[in-house]
C-alpha cells in the first residue's frame, strides 16, 4: 500500500504540474499538390495526444486542447491521396500546409507498435502490418484473430469457429503478446482453447509486429506482438454512435454491436454493448454438434483531452460460453451422442450448449495517460484483470476446473526532449499475478508470478531513414504451490527465478525513390509459463494429459530480419526475410506413445496420450512477400506467400505446430459510383500447400485451395457512413483440415462453405 500511495503521489504531481501548461490551438491547410484546390473531409491526427480533427469546406482545420509547445507526429490521411506524416513543433508559429498528392496506392500509416514513439512505417525497422477497421470488418472472421489470419506470416491455432491463438512466423502461445487498452493481455494464454478475450467490435485497427520485441514489451513477446487499437475519439464538440450487425450461415453466427462516443471540449466518453451467439459449425453435409458459443461483451472508456496531455480510463467485461468438442465422427462420417445414436444436422443445429463447455468473465481495467512535461512525454499505463475460467464437465452447475487468475501490470515511459534528430526514451514495465484453483479438478498449480523490467532505447532519425538501438534487463520469479488432494500429491512446489539481458539494432532507409530497406538484429526472453513449469492433468477439449517440468530453462532467442518495400504509381512491392534461432525452445510432446488412463464419475476409462514439456535448440527460418498491382485506379491485384520452416537442432527433425506455406491472391474491383463511396467486389483465393514436415506425433496435412468472394457499399449520410457488405468464404465447401487445428486429432475438417451478411449504421 506504501507503494502505490507514493506512486499516486507522483501521479498527482505530474499531473498539477502538467495542468499548468498553456492551453492551445494548432491551425492547418490541406490542398490538392496538384490542383492547389482544398481538400474537405481530409482527417488529421496526433496519435501521441488522441487528438482528431477533418477539414473543413475550404480545407481548413484546427486542433483544440492540445499543448504549446512539444513535438508531434502529425498525420493527414484522405481517400484516393497518399498519407501525409510529417513532425510538427506546436511552438512554431504560422499555419501548416500540406499538400497531398493523389494515389491510388495506399500508403504506410503512423504506427505505435514497435518503437516508443508514434512513427511513420517507413522508418520503422521493425516488420508491422496494420489492418484497419473496414478491413476486419470485411474479413468476416469469427473472432479477431480469424479476421487476420491471412496476413503474410500470421497463422492461427484454431478450435472450431469460437477460438483462435495468434501465431506469428511459426511462434504462438506465450510467445506472442496480445496488447489490449494499451496493457498485455493476461488469461491464461497458455492453453490451445484459450482464445483471447477482446470484442471482435471493439478494435479500430489491428497492428501486427513480426518478429522479437523483447525490448519493449518484455517476455512473452519473443514471437511477436498483437495490438488491438480502439478508435480516436472525436473532435471537441462530436457525438456520435453506430450499430453493427452481422449474420453468418455456416453457424448461424448472429453478431451485434452498438456504440456511443463523443467529446464535450475535453471530456471524452464511449460506450458499447456486443452480443453474439452460433450454433455448431458444419461442413459439407455434416455439423459438429456442441461447438457453438456466445458472448456477451461490455466496454467504455471515459477520460479527458487537455492542453496537458490526455488521462483515459478503460474498462471492460467479456463472458463467453464455448462448447468443448470430445469426439470426432465415426467411420461413417456421422457423430453419435453417449448411447450410440447419430446426431442429426438439425440437432447439431441448436443454440444451446451441452457437456462440456467452458465458461470465461474477463473483466479489465486500464489508466492510460500522457503527461507532456515541458517538451518531453511521461506515458503511463496501469491495469488490472481478472480471468474467471471454468470448465464443465459432469454437471452444468458445478464445474470441474475452476481457475482464478488476477493479473496488475504497470507500464511508465519517459520521452525525453528532442530536436527531432535524437529521440532517446527509457521505461520500465512489471507485473504481478496470483493464480488459485476453486475447483475440484486440476491442471496447473496455484501460483504467485512477480516480474519486472527496464529499458533505454534511442532512436537517430535522418531526411531519408532511421536508425534504433535499445537494451533491457528483466526478472521475474515464479513460486507455484504444493498441493495435496484426496491423499495424492497433484503438484509439488516450485520458486523458479529467471533473468535477462536483451537487445536490438535497426536501421530504416529510402535508398531510393520509393524503394526503403530496413534490418534488424534483436534478441527475445521469455520465461516459462505455468502449464509447462507445473501442469498435470487433463487438458480439457485438446485430447490429451499434460505433465510440466519445473526444470524447464528460460528462452532466449536471436533473430535477424532484412526487408525491402518498394511502392510505385501502379505497383508496390514487398519482401522480408528473417533467420530465428532459438536457444532452450519448448514444446509438448507425446514420446514414446505414452498414455494414461482416467476414469470419470461414471466408471468409464479414457485412454488418453501424456503430453511431456521439453527443450531443445530450434531455428526457424522463412519469409513473407506481396506484391499487389493497381494497374488503373479502380482495379488491384493483391498477391502474397508466406513459409516459415522450424527446425529441433537436436537431431534436425522438424518442429511441431508450424503452419504451412500458403500463397493468396485476391482480385477487387473498386468503381466510382454516384452516392456510393467505397464500393467494391472482390474474388481470392487461399492456396495453402502441404505441411510435409511435422513432428513424430503429428501427421501431414494435405494442401488446399479455398474461393472467397465478396461485395460491399458505403453510402454517405449526414451522420456518417451506412455501410453494407456480404463475404463469402469457400464457396466450393472444401473439406480440409489446417494443419494448426486442434480438431484435425479428431478428425473434424474445418468448417465449410459460409456467407456472412452485414450492416453498420451511423446515428446521432
Amino acid at each position: 500500500m506504501k507503494k502505490i500511495q507514493l506512486l499516486l503521489a507522483m501521479l498527482m504531481a505530474i499531473a498539477t504540474y502538467s495542468f499548468a501548461n498553456e492551453r492551445a490551438e494548432f491551425k492547418g491547410k490541406v490542398i490538392d499538390a496538384s490542383t492547389q484546390e482544398p481538400l474537405a473531409g481530409a482527417t488529421i491526427y496526433i496519435t501521441d495526444l488522441k487528438a482528431i480533427t477533418t477539414t473543413n469546406q475550404t480545407g481548413e482545420f484546427t486542433l483544440k486542447n492540445i499543448p504549446a509547445k512539444g513535438r508531434f507526429l502529425l498525420e493527414v490521411r484522405y481517400i484516393g491521396y497518399k498519407t501525409h506524416a510529417e513532425t510538427i513543433d506546436l511552438a512554431s508559429a504560422g499555419t501548416l500546409s500540406v499538400a497531398l498528392e493523389p494515389s491510388i496506392v495506399e500508403s504506410a500509416e503512423v504506427v505505435i507498435t514497435g518503437s516508443p514513439f508514434s512513427s511513420n512505417n517507413k522508418t520503422n525497422s521493425l516488420s508491422v502490418v496494420t489492418v484497419g477497421k473496414d478491413k476486419l470488418i470485411q474479413a468476416a472472421g469469427t473472432n479477431l484473430i480469424d479476421a487476420v489470419a491471412k496476413i503474410p506470416g500470421v497463422a492461427q491455432v484454431s478450435t472450431g469457429g469460437a477460438i483462435s491463438k495468434p501465431v506469428i512466423r511459426g511462434l504462438g502461445y506465450n510467445r506472442v503478446l496480445t496488447m489490449v487498452d494499451g496493457a498485455r493481455e493476461e488469461a491464461q494464454q497458455w492453453g490451445d482453447e484459450h482464445g483471447i478475450q477482446v470484442d471482435q467490435f471493439s478494435a479500430a485497427r489491428v497492428e501486427i509486429l513480426k518478429g522479437p520485441a523483447s525490448l519493449l514489451y518484455g517476455s512473452d513477446a519473443l514471437g511477436g506482438v498483437i495490438n488491438i487499437i480502439d478508435d480516436l475519439v472525436p473532435a471537441p464538440g462530436i457525438h456520435k454512435g453506430e450499430f453493427t450487425t452481422t449474420y453468418a450461415t455456416n453457424n448461424g453466427l448472429s453478431a451485434s454491436s452498438v456504440m456511443m462516443q463523443g467529446n464535450d471540449n475535453g471530456f471524452v466518453y464511449r460506450g458499447r454493448v456486443s452480443y453474439k451467439n452460433a450454433y455448431g459449425f458444419g461442413y459439407k453435409d455434416a455439423v459438429v454438434p456442441n461447438s457453438g458459443f456466445n458472448e456477451f461483451n461490455l466496454n467504455g472508456m471515459i477520460g479527458l483531452n487537455k492542453s496537458w496531455g490526455y488521462s483515459h480510463l478503460t474498462f471492460s467485461r467479456f463472458n463467453t460460453n464455448v462448447g468443448l468438442v470430445e469426439e470426432g465422427p465415426d467411420d461413417n462420417g456421422n457423430y453419435l451422442d453417449e448411447e450410440g445414436a447419430v446426431i442429426s444436422p438439425a440437432d447439431g443445429r441448436k443454440r444451446g450448449l451441452g457437456l462440456p463447455f467452458q465458461n470465461i468473465n474477463h473483466y479489465r481495467a486500464a489508466l492510460n495517460s500522457n503527461f507532456i512535461l515541458g517538451k518531453g512525454q511521461l506515458k503511463t499505463t496501469f491495469a488490472f484483470q481478472r480471468n474467471l475460467r471454468k470448465e464443465f464437465e459432469e454437471s452444468m452447475d458445478e464445474p470441474g476446473l475452476d481457475i482464478n487468475l488476477n493479473s496488475y501490470t504497470y507500464d511508465l515511459k519517459y520521452y525525453f526532449p528532442n530536436a527531432g534528430k535524437w529521440e532517446p526514451a527509457i521505461g520500465v514495465q512489471g507485473m504481478y499475478q496470483k493464480n488459485v484453483n476453486e475447483g475440484d479438478e486440476f491442471l496447473i498449480p496455484d501460483y504467485n508470478s512477480n516480474n519486472i523490467g527496464a529499458f533505454a532505447y534511442l532512436k537517430r532519425n535522418f531526411s531519408n531513414g532511421a536508425i534504433n538501438i535499445g537494451a533491457r534487463y528483466d526478472y521475474k520469479e515464479v513460486k507455484g504451490q504444493d498441493l495435496m488432494f484426496e491423499g495424492e500429491q497433484v503438484f509439488n512446489g516450485f520458486n523458479n527465478k529467471f533473468s535477462n539481458v536483451s537487445g536490438s539494432l535497426g536501421f530504416a532507409f529510402e535508398v531510393a525513390k520509393d524503394l526503403v530497406i530496413k534490418g534488424n538484429a534483436g534478441s527475445g526472453f521469455r520465461a516459462p509459463n505455468i502449464a509447462e513449469l507445473g501442469a498435470n492433468g487433463r487438458h480439457e477439449g485438446t485430447f490429451r494429459y499434460e505433465i510440466g517440468n519445473s526444470s524447464l530453462k528460460q528462452e532466449t532467442s536471436l533473430q535477424f530480419d532484412l526487408g525491402l518495400e518498394y511502392t510505385a504509381h501502379h505497383i508496390t512491392f514487398g519482401l522480408n526475410g528473417f533467420a530465428n534461432r532459438i536457444f532452450n525452445y519448448i514444446y509438448p510432446g507425446n514420446f514414446s506413445n505414452e498414455t494414461i488412463d482416467l476414469e470419470n464419475e461414471a466408471g468409464e476409462v479414457e485412454t488418453l496420450p501424456v503430453y511431456r514439456f521439453v527443450q531443445t535448440k530450434a531455428d526457424l527460418l522463412g519469409a513473407e512477400a506481396s506484391v499487389d498491382f493497381h494497374l488503373i485506379k479502380s482495379l488491384h491485384f493483391e498477391n502474397s506467400f508466406a513459409y516459415v520452416k522450424g527446425i529441433n537442432k537436436a537431431d534436425d527433425s522438424p518442429l511441431p505446430f508450424i503452419p504451412a506455406a500458403s500463397l493468396n491472391n485476391e482480385l477487387r474491383f473498386e468503381p466510382s459510383m454516384k452516392g456510393l463511396d467505397g464500393a467494391y467486389i472482390k474474388v481470392g483465393l487461399t492456396n495453402v500447400f502441404k505441411q510435409g514436415r511435422f513432428d513424430s506425433f503429428e501427421t501431414q496435412t494435405n494442401g488446399y485451395t479455398l474461393l472467397d468472394a465478396g461485395v460491399g457499399t458505403s453510402i454517405n449520410t449526414a451522420k456518417g457512413k451506412f455501410n453494407l457488405w456480404i463475404t463469402g468464404q469457400n464457396l466450393l465447401n472444401k473439406e480440409y483440415y489446417n494443419h494448426l487445428s486442434r480438431y484435425k486429432l479428431a478428425n473434424i475438417y474445418n468448417p465449410g462453405r459460409n456467407v456472412t451478411f452485414g450492416i453498420s449504421v451511423p446515428f446521432l
